[in-house]
Parts: C-alpha cells; sequence; structure tokens
C-alpha cells in the first residue's frame, strides 16, 4: 500500500461512522457510575480485550462476569479472566489509590511474571521492566489498541504516555499476544492499557500533589458531558520534581484527550490523544565500586571544571570529570499519539473495528565527548577550528568537552481492520488485517558547550553544533529507516456446549526495512575508521504464527485452560544497520514458542488463579549501554529456555477488607555458549538469564470504607545475577508502601473532594533494583575462567522513602 493510499484509508476511517461498545464487565465511569455492557469489547474501552471474538453461547452466559461484578479482587490488582492463557488485568480501582504521577510500569509490579523497577517513585524517570526473563524490549505495547513500541528498537518509555487519572485498565498477557495485536515486536508477551471513556456529566476535575524532593503536580480536566450524540474530556498535567541523588530536575508537561460520538446503538467513533513534553536529567546506572567509594547517593559528577589554559596532568583530570558531567546528562523528548477506534455493526452476524493511528517522536539523550581545536581545513573527526573549551581563542590540539546528543525522530501512520462474525450461536471468527509504514532518522551530534558552566548551548540539540571546516555539523552517524509491515489474521472461537471453548488461530507477518547508515558523515580525513563509511540495507522477514487454546468451565467458578503460540520480532533497525556495517548476519529474526496450562477459580470471598509456563526461545537480540562511551552494543543469543509458575489470590475475609498475594518463580536459562567475537566463546549453557530474580512475591492488604480507603504492601524481589556466565550478583530486598485515602464528598461547590497520602519504599530499603549492563564475564568473576574478558556490570538504585500528598475535587 502506497503512503497516499494509508493517508486515504486513515482519513476514510476517521470519517465514517464507527462506534466503540463497552466490556462485557462493567467499566468504571469518569464519575464512577458503570457503563452499559453491551455485546462487543474494543480496545478504546479496556486493555482486556481477550474476550473481542466470544460465541454468542459466551457472551450470552457470562455467568462468571456476573458473579464478579460483586466482588473487589485484590483491591482492584486482580480481576477475573476467562481466555485460554496467561492474563492479569489491573482495574481502575487500584489505579486511583496509586500516587497520581505514576506511570504503567509502575502500575503493573504486582502482576505475577512481571519484574518491573524505576529510577524514580514520581514516575518521571521511566521505568524497567521485564517479563518471565524476557526484557521490555521483547514485549509488544498498545494505548487504546494503537501500537507504542518504539518502531526501531522496541523500547517504551513509560513517562511519555498518559496521567492515571486518565487510565481504564492495564492488562497483560505473560506469554502469547492475541492474534490480532499490533505487534511487531512482541517475542515475550504484550501489554495494553486504555484510558477511561469520557463522562455523561459536564464539570472539572482538579487535583494538586506536593511530594518529597520538592514533588509539584497539577492536573486539570474538563469533561464536556452530553454534548448531544458527543461527549468528550481534555486533561493537562504538569509535572516537576528534583532527582533524589545527584543534581538536575524532571519536567514533564502532558495533554491527553478521548472524545466520544455515539451514533446509535450498535455505531459509534472515538479519538484519543496522548501528548508529552519531557525536559530531564537522567540517573546514572552505577557500578558496585562506586557505591563502596561515594555512598549510596552517587550520581554524575556535579562540579564542572573550565579546560581552558590546562594541559597535561591538569587536563586530562579536568576532562576525565567534565565527561560525567550531570548537566550534559539528558532526557529532552516530546511525542504525540493520535488514534481513533471505529466500531461498526455492519449486520446482525458481522461487526467491524477500525483503529487509524499516527505517532510522532523526538527527541534523545545526551551524554558528552571530547574535541581537538585545530587550525587545519580537513575535515578531520574529532578535531574543529572552532573555540572548544571556552578560552577565547583556537589553540592547536587543545582538547575540550562536548555535548554528544543521540536524537530519533519517528512518523508512524498505521492502521487496523478487524471483523467479527458470528456463525450461529457456537462460533465466532475473527479476522483482519493491520498495516504500518514508518520513517525513522536517529542521528548522533556534537553540540558545543558553555566553556565556564558545562551546559549545552542547545539543549535539544538543534543548533550549536561543533563544525567542521566546511561548515557542515561534525556528526558520528546518521541512520534511516523506513519499516513497513503487514500483517493479516484469523481466529476462530468454537463453544461447542457450555463447558467447552476451543480457539485457533494463524496470523502472516511480513516486514521490510530499508535505509543507509553513515558513520562520520562528512569526514574526509583522518584514520581509515574515522572516514565517512556507508551502508545500506533492503531486508524483509515474514513469519506465519500459529496459536491455538483450550478451556474447560467446570462450573461457574472452576476453569482449566491451555494455550500455545508462537511469537515472532523482527531485527531492530540498529542491529541491522549496524550488523551490515561490519559485514556481520543477525538477520535472523527472535522466534519464540509459549505454552501456558493453569486453572482459575472465582468464588465469593476467595478467588485464585495459577499457570506453569514453558517457552523456547530462539535468537535473542540482546543490547547493552556502555556508560563510558555512551554507545550501545548488540549480541545475540541463540536459544534459551524459560520455565515457571505463575500464581495470584484474593481473598475478601471481612466486608471491608480483602487480602490479596501473587507470587512468580522463573527458570530463564540460556542453552549453549555465547560467542563474543575478539573476546572469546563464553561457556553459558545452563546459566540463568542476568536481571531475572528467581523468586518474586507481592503481599496487600485493603481496607475500604464509606469514606476513608487503607492499602499496605510488601513487594520481595529475588536476587540478581549481574553477568551471563552467573559469576557476579546481588541479593534481593523487601520494600513496604502504604497508599492512604478519605473521601469528604460534595462540600459546596466542590464536588467529590478527597485527600490522598502515597509512601513508597516505607522502611527506606537501600538496594540495588535493576541491572542495567550486564557483560558476559563480570570482573569479579573473571578468575575462574582465566582467558576470558571480565566487564562491569552496571545497576540501577532503589529510591529512598518518598511520600506523595494529593488533594482533589471536581467543580460543578
Amino acid at each position: 500500500m502506497k503512503q497516499t493510499h494509508l493517508s486515504l484509508a486513515i482519513a476514510l476511517a476517521c470519517c465514517m461512522a464507527s462506534g466503540q461498545t463497552l466490556a462485557q464487565t462493567a467499566v468504571q465511569g469518569v464519575n464512577g457510575q458503570s457503563e452499559q455492557a453491551t455485546q462487543r469489547v474494543d480496545a478504546s474501552s479496556t486493555s482486556n480485550t481477550t474476550t473481542a471474538n466470544d460465541t454468542r453461547r459466551v457472551q450470552n452466559l457470562s455467568s462468571v462476569q456476573v458473579t464478579a461484578q460483586s466482588l473487589s479482587l485484590g483491591g482492584g490488582l486482580m480481576s477475573v479472566q476467562t481466555a485460554p492463557k496467561a492474563v492479569s488485568t489491573i482495574t481502575r480501582e487500584a489505579i486511583e489509590q496509586a500516587a497520581p504521577g505514576s506511570n504503567f510500569t509502575q502500575m503493573i509490579d504486582t502482576i505475577p511474571g512481571v519484574n518491573a523497577a524505576t529510577d524514580d517513585p514520581t514516575g518521571l524517570a521511566n521505568g524497567h521492566y521485564s517479563m518471565r526473563g524476557y526484557d521490555s524490549s521483547d514485549i509488544g505495547m498498545t494505548v487504546n489498541g494503537a501500537p507504542i513500541t518504539d518502531t526501531g528498537s522496541y523500547s517504551v518509555y513509560a513517562t511519555e504516555y498518559g496521567d492515571s487519572e486518565n487510565m481504564g485498565d492495564i492488562t497483560v498477557l505473560q506469554g502469547i499476544p492475541d492474534i490480532d495485536m499490533p505487534d511487531s515486536g512482541a517475542s515475550g508477551g504484550h501489554i495494553g492499557w486504555a484510558t477511561i471513556n469520557p463522562s455523561h456529566q459536564a464539570g472539572v476535575d482538579v487535583t494538586q500533589t506536593f511530594g518529597s524532593r520538592d514533588y509539584r503536580r497539577s492536573f486539570v480536566r474538563l469533561n464536556t458531558g452530553d454534548t448531544g450524540p458527543v461527549r468528550s474530556w481534555l486533561s493537562f498535567s504538569d509535572n516537576s520534581a528534583d532527582k533524589w541523588r545527584g543534581r538536575g530536575d524532571m519536567k514533564v508537561t502532558k495533554v491527553d484527550g478521548k472524545s466520544l460520538w455515539t451514533i446509535n446503538d450498535g455505531n459509534t467513533v472515538s479519538a484519543s490523544l496522548q501528548y508529552s513534553r519531557i525536559h530531564n536529567y537522567g540517573y546514572e546506572t552505577v557500578s558496585r565500586q562506586q557505591v563502596q567509594q561515594n555512598g549510596y547517593f552517587t550520581d554524575y559528577n556535579t562540579r564542572w571544571i573550565p579546560t581552558g589554559g590546562l594541559t597535561g596532568n591538569a587536563l586530562k583530570s579536568a576532562i576525565s570529570n567534565d565527561t560525567y558531567y550531570y548537566g550534559l546528562r539528558t532526557n529532552p523528548f516530546k511525542s504525540y499519539m493520535f488514534s481513533m477506534d471505529g466500531e461498526f455493526t455492519l449486520s446482525d452476524n458481522l461487526h467491524l473495528a477500525v483503529i487509524p493511528y499516527y505517532w510522532y517522536g523526538d527527541g534523545g539523550g545526551g551524554g558528552a565527548g571530547t574535541v581537538t581545536e585545530s587550525p587545519s581545513g580537513q575535515n578531520r573527526y574529532g578535531y574543529t577550528n572552532q573555540d572548544i573549551n571556552g578560552d577565547g581563542k583556537v589553540v592547536n590540539n587543545a582538547q575540550g568537552v562536548v555535548y554528544s546528543y543521540n536524537a530519533a525522530t519517528t512518523y508512524r501512520p498505521g492502521v487496523i481492520f478487524t471483523f467479527n462474525q458470528d456463525f450461529g450461536l457456537d462460533n465466532s471468527l475473527e479476522y483482519g488485517v493491520w498495516y504500518e509504514r514508518s520513517r525513522k532518522t536517529q542521528v548522533s551530534s556534537y553540540g558545543k558547550v558553555d566553556g565556564l558552566t558545562g551546559d549545552p548551548l542547545d539543549f535539544w540539540a538543534n543548533a550549536d553544533f561543533v563544525q567542521y571546516p566546511s561548515g557542515n555539523p561534525m556528526l558520528y552517524y546518521r541512520e534511516y529507516t523506513n519499516t513497513e509491515i503487514r500483517k493479516g489474521f484469523a481466529t476462530d472461537n468454537w463453544t461447542p456446549n457450555d463447558q467447552w471453548t476451543f480457539t485457533a488461530g494463524l496470523s502472516y507477518l511480513w516486514a521490510n526495512r530499508s535505509g543507509f547508515v553513515y558513520d562520520y558523515p562528512g569526514s574526509t580525513s583522518g584514520s581509515l575508521s574515522k572516514q565517512q563509511s556507508t551502508t545500506t540495507i533492503d531486508n524483509s522477514w515474514h513469519q506465519f504464527l500459529p496459536a491455538a487454546g483450550v478451556k474447560f468451565q467446570l462450573d461457574e467458578k472452576n476453569q482449566f485452560f491451555l494455550g500455545s503460540g508462537k511469537t515472532f520480532r523482527v531485527p531492530s533497525n540498529t542491529v541491522a544497520l549496524l550488523n551490515a556495517l561490519a559485514g556481520q548476519d543477525m538477520k535472523a529474526p527472535e522466534t519464540s514458542w509459549n505454552t501456558d496450562l493453569g486453572y482459575r477459580y472465582f468464588g465469593d470471598t476467595i478467588s485464585a488463579s495459577a499457570d506453569i509456563y514453558n517457552s523456547n526461545y530462539n535468537n535473542k537480540q540482546e543490547s547493552a549501554y556502555d556508560e563510558a562511551t555512551n554507545q550501545t552494543y548488540y549480541s545475540a543469543l541463540r536459544r534459551m529456555h524459560m520455565r515457571g509458575f505463575n500464581g495470584e489470590a484474593s481473598y475478601k475475609f471481612a466486608p471491608n477488607w480483602t487480602a490479596y498475594a501473587s507470587y512468580t518463580y522463573t527458570q530463564a536459562k540460556v542453552v549453549g555458549p555465547i560467542d563474543a567475537g575478539g573476546n572469546g566463546i563464553y561457556p553459558t549453557d545452563g546459566k540463568m538469564m542476568p536481571d531475572t530474580p528467581q523468586n518474586m512475591g507481592n503481599l496487600s492488604l485493603s481496607y475500604k470504607g464509606e469514606h476513608a480507603w487503607a492499602t499496605l504492601r510488601a513487594r520481595v524481589a529475588g536476587s540478581l545475577y549481574s553477568d551471563y556466565l552467573n559469576t557476579d550478583g546481588v541479593g534481593g530486598f523487601t520494600t513496604f508502601s502504604f497508599n492512604a485515602g478519605y473521601d469528604f464528598g460534595d462540600l459546596g461547590w466542590l464536588k467529590k473532594t478527597f485527600v490522598k497520602l502515597n509512601i513508597s519504599n516505607l522502611t527506606d530499603k537501600r538496594a540495588f533494583n535493576y541491572v542495567s549492563s550486564a557483560p558476559p564475564l563480570a570482573q569479579a568473576g573473571a578468575k575462574q575462567y582465566p582467558g576470558l574478558y571480565g566487564g562491569t556490570p552496571y545497576f540501577g538504585l532503589l529510591a529512598p522513602r518518598t511520600y506523595v500528598v494529593t488533594f482533589g475535587a471536581s467543580i460543578f
């Protein structure tokens, strides 16, 4: 499909009368009222679309769902599920109780199978998460049915997306994504969330938050109420906080919106917007040696040393200091996602959903580099006829620190068409197509720095470049990729009676990446390794991806399920380009076979879910970030085996009291050795994946009365290996959090007034909470393997105790 044709398709879908229906279970509206349940589930009203293709027999029965509506499952941390595979959903109830600035990675850390961590509890520093041993780049992600994983690296930066006041629910499919998911990089599962539907009543919702380390957050949402057949909301939030270690702050502005046009009972259109602008300084990931030497609050250097006039050892020392100056470790980014969800009832037996979307992102991350002053007229990389050190003159061979900035700009349009067709009472077929064509440019540039303060002259690196004598900006690399994705899918559900459900599906995914990479673009002199070099790619990948499942509903409370499916991830653009440049072949995509076997029980007071799983994982593409060079490196693990157990339970032991627990046991092991090229072959067979705790658990106790509510939660994370040979690691830890609030009700013209307190890391625990970069062999264990190179692992640190207080109300 040509780009013009795609644009016409999106425009047509936007203008069509399409429908949005609500989940089979009741969905909370903005003001707390339950929306009327209708036949079909759609992606913009609930993240749990695993029942979208239920047969009419199941829709008419819905006995388990009706029973569950009277339950409070784990204070919103657990939900009724019916799909023949592992699925977990966090509901609006739990989201409302969380700290208001929390991003989705913080919301899902109780879900079995999920290991989530963050550098900062305010939600302003993204998040780090993995699932069953799959890292975040192996997990698909959608918002209101539209994909948000990076088209090149498959990363998701959680701070960009959504205010918690606007989140409806969040669903995690721990191993097997739905066949119709718009994922090209989901070899290890899928996460989706949906925004709340607009209220029927007009008004303004306002919250104001204050917290530790000068955390301030203002949120306002305008609800139009019913304006004829259309109702909408538009929100704005301003978020800021100081970093808890080092210097620097984090500032994020967000604008979200949603409109719903109800044409009639069977046809509606919704439109959603997520916009964010981030102006952050980053946290340094640290080694154990840094913490031992500098203390737990170690971070990037806070003192800038001007280098003008320095020579010899004094110059070397200043440059060594300044390359780790916090003012150059930046993270500016702006993005917006616009999507629509059109739901059509074409006939009594045929339903059509259309989701066009457009995603734009621009920004990146800053670091530091060094450039040498030279009066030469040659375009030599690393040399410039400019004043770099800020002493007011150009001195031959004088060195200075510059702003090394890695930027990416992405344009991503796409559209998804899904048909649901009923063949009588017992058979339902879902089929459709997904098409996307994205363009991504990545550039690593050098910018000028104020020689006296160390601040970049342009935070966003749009100007003030270090230049060649020719006047062109000095770049380390320039990449461009055009990624086209086509996917067709079909899933059939058959329910021959009230107990058995059989599901079988097949999708075909085809992807093409074409583009080029220039290393040292514009450089025409110097060493051969630093002269311009170019390569192009035009590679295609395609796979048939089958999935099947069976569920046995013993009675209204007991169900058993078995599900299996193949997943697939197209190689990232940087892997394809950099390895093509190096003459290496990493064209093989990631593939995985995931199988879940489980049992669920949903009763009046006790509900539980448990499953065992098996995953066979091939061609895992691993990346590691080097703090010293500010670069990312890639390698491949040919095979991995994941085995484990996930379980969760809710116990409502009194009318106002609920207990919740979840447990995860994970075995994620490498099969065979790792060939690290010139650094040797590492005997990793049978070794556990780094950054994967074998044991995790959560336990919470919740009280919810007429006005007051409170939740005390404990989270246990097991120890982590920090290298692939398992010679080095860090211990596990337990953290506690406390959330409480009081609803005052209506106070004159202020409606639904409340106050909320959130305390994270209640005991002020100190720990390494994730592994950010794991070498094949840690230096600490190198003596066990003589002749093999030992590197340094880097970690994130658990933030100290943090208090957050929120006041909220609605106006008229």
